[in-house]
């Protein structure tokens, strides 16, 4: 089936990550001119650009600070062309659980700096070149997290920046878009339990089981699973009538226990 994304200029954030790079990936082979954007971890972006070839350009900037984002969309402007999907995948999960009378007020900013004031900036700069490129349907796809739906214990800061992307930037920019593109579209990806590098699932058998307990699905998911979900929602042909949606990649995760330990493989499979 045609996604009508070839030639398409999409920026995806995040994109030396595990997740980001699979959307890379998903969105060149829809034959799309990819933006890989990159905070740290160059060299990730760099092997990725080698692996794809033209298709991938890697471009670095650190997106909580306002002028890198309308240095990062203007550079992009001049080498490709206005951006026509975004997808903000940027976010850190701090890793040490944290409970709120323990956190400090530094670790409140800098979480809600990288989750959600860096997606308003892109948001922002992306919306400002509709308006100058005349975009017809332009597609913006965040990626929240079920900690944004269900909450996370240990970790409220993360929870918070990710509930504030679903329920109060999507759901407002959905409207706002279409007075400047009446086709332009806003969605959220909320992945949950994700296989990559950094999950620590698979070197953790009982963290894997105690999250399996929660997932109706007894397993859980992979990068590509979340690539897909993110170029349906990017893809005007695939769903040109959605906006404003949350599509969790989580296999029907609940946030409530509903397996005994004996019930779930801790292999996650």
């Amino acid at each position: 089936m045609d996604t009508n994304l070839s030639n398409r200029v999409v920026m995806v954030t995040g994109a030396s990550g595990g997740i980001g790079g699979e959307v890379v990936r998903a969105f060149v082979r829809e034959g799309a001119r990819v933006v890989a954007h990159f905070a740290e971890h160059g060299e990730r972006a760099e092997r990725l650009a080698h692996e794809l070839g033209a298709s991938c350009v890697p471009l670095g900037a650190d997106l909580t600070l306002e002028a890198e984002v309308e240095r990062l969309f203007a550079e992009v402007e001049v080498g490709l062309g206005p951006v026509d999907v975004l997808v903000a995948n940027a976010g850190h999960w701090p890793e040490e659980d944290v409970p709120l009378h323990e956190m400090t007020l530094k670790q409140w900013n800098d979480t809600l700096a990288v989750n959600l004031t860096s997606a308003f900036l892109c948001a922002r700069e992306f919306f400002r070149g509709i308006v100058r490129h005349k975009l017809q349907d332009p597609a913006v796809v965040l990626i929240g997290s079920t900690a944004g739906v269900f909450g996370e214990a240990g970790h409220v800061d993360y929870a918070s920046a990710k509930a504030g992307l679903i329920y109060g930037l999507a759901r407002s920019l959905k409207n706002e878009i279409c007075r400047l593109a009446p086709r332009g579209r806003v969605n959220v990806v909320a992945p949950g339990w994700t296989l990559t590098p950094l999950s620590g699932l698979v070197s953790d058998p009982e963290r894997m089981q105690r999250v399996l307990q929660t997932v109706p699905m007894r397993k859980v998911g992979r990068v590509h699973d979340v690539a897909m979900a993110i170029v349906y929602l990017a893809s005007s042909s695939l769903s040109g009538h959605v906006s404003g949606q949350i599509l969790t990649v989580s296999g029907g995760m609940e946030g409530r226990v509903l397996y005994d330990p004996d019930e779930v493989d801790p292999r996650g499979a």
